[in-house]
């Protein structure tokens, strides 16, 4: 039940009773002094809506990118980890415990970096590098333990390839989706339910009393609701909503066997 409410409070907030109330005021306040018009509803798709659900779309593609080149991320590290234990005729096991603190201290850092602010991004990027450089030195200190160099180089790719997709995951975190398309939604959000009280007003002659406010507070708790999921996919590293990329750092050493 806790998770259900949890759930719930994702997307139905503080915002959505403020507006809610503006909106319900502006229709009562209509009907006392008669101010009534019928606006066309398309006005609400087309200004809030359809840009609200472009920018949904939007965001939950950027999370399944992230997530694809997060497992890239980890699908090279255990292949380097696979190439320490099995491409040596005898791998010592310093070697193994020395790759699995190099690999855990690296998503320990991308886990950091991706849960603070953006602000702090040059600080925690440095120190990132310096684990990929670490490991840089580990593939080449391979070579006095008998790695042949077509597999040093191998090793050198899939040292490549963790970095070219740390920097994908990186412009994701770093760069939002459109922000004056978020500014224009945030604005009309606010307005239409507000503006639209005549129309509601209109409208509540057709109900019977108990149900006249009941359009303003639907189209207010849909509207709000999805600028708050469209918020939540925003950023798929600040671990507030449910579908957020979570690194699990302690899972992916520990399955390195």
């Amino acid at each position: 039940m806790r998770k259900i409410f949890r759930h719930v409070g994702l997307i139905i907030n503080y915002k959505t009773f403020i507006i809610t109330t503006l909106s319900v005021a502006s229709t009562y306040i209509c009907r006392e002094y008669h101010i009534i018009a019928d606006f066309p509803l398309t006005l609400i798709a087309t200004a809030i809506v359809f840009p609200i659900v472009f920018s949904i779309g939007g965001a939950y593609k950027r999370r399944e990118v992230a997530l694809d080149e997060y497992g890239g991320i980890k699908a090279h590290g255990r292949a380097l980890f696979f190439a320490t234990v099995h491409w040596l005729e005898k791998s010592p096991e310093h070697l193994k415990e020395e790759l699995k603190h190099l690999l855990e201290e690296l998503f320990s850092e991308c886990k950091v970096m991706f849960s603070h602010p953006v602000d702090e991004l040059e600080i925690h990027e440095k120190k990132i590098y310096d684990s990929f450089t670490k490991l840089s030195i580990f593939i080449k200190s391979l070579r006095t333990h008998g790695l042949p160099s077509g597999e040093a180089s191998r090793s050198n790719q899939f040292l490549s390839k963790m970095m070219i997709s740390f920097e994908r995951i990186k412009h994701i975190y770093q760069y939002r989706t459109p922000r004056t398309l978020r500014i224009y939604s945030d604005i009309f959000i606010v307005i239409l339910p507000i503006v639209y009280g005549p129309h509601f007003a209109h409208a509540a002659d057709e109900y019977s009393w108990g149900i006249r406010y009941v359009m303003p507070i639907l189209f207010s708790i849909i509207l709000v609701a999805l600028d708050n999921i469209q918020a939540h996919l925003e950023n798929p590293f600040d671990l507030d909503g449910e579908d957020d990329v979570h690194i699990n750092v302690e899972k992916f050493i520990k399955n390195l066997e």
